[in-house]
């Protein structure tokens, strides 16, 4: 790889990093698991553009990654155990009722394909055919995750207010 490659390649992780973690953590809902994301997506995209010496569209690549590290991880089996010293007599609740409070929780309970699509749809501002073509999905998919992932967002901020 060339100098000015390896410096455009630079800037752009030092570009992009910020807008990276902002749609990670919308995806995980945590800090430290969103900068591990970031971290881990922005390897592979350096290792990719070495790799494959150009690349035409280097932001939507890494958008890509992002998402597709995310719902990788989310499939394995270990992510969906959580050990608890002692079960709470009642479920936890959102103390602070700030919308955006609210709105990551319920993020937080939507499938990873659902949340995906809507964080591509209405952080990323992409269009559905292009988050179509990102996921590898077909719009009409698309379309139905957003329609799913929007009306379970809806009842859980309902739900909230009551």
């Amino acid at each position: 790889m060339t100098r000015g490659a390896e410096a455009a390649l630079h800037a752009f992780v030092e570009g992009r990093r910020t807008a990276l973690f902002r749609s990670a953590y919308l995806l995980c809902g945590n800090r430290d698991e969103a900068e591990d994301l970031v971290q881990t997506t922005l390897v592979k995209v350096v290792l990719g553009a070495r790799r494959h010496r150009r690349l035409d569209n280097l932001d939507a690549y890494a958008r890509r990654t992002l998402v597709n590290t995310f719902i990788s991880a989310r499939r394995r089996f270990w992510r969906r155990e959580h050990a608890y010293g002692e079960l709470p007599d009642v479920p936890e609740r959102l103390v602070d009722s700030d919308t955006g409070l609210m709105v990551r929780a319920a993020l937080a309970g939507l499938a990873p394909k659902q949340r995906a699509v809507l964080v591509l749809r209405y952080w990323e501002d992409l269009s559905v055919a292009a988050t179509a073509e990102l996921l590898g999905m077909r719009e009409s998919t698309v379309k139905s995750h957003t329609a799913r992932g929007l009306a379970a967002l809806r009842a859980a901020v309902r739900e909230e207010h009551v």
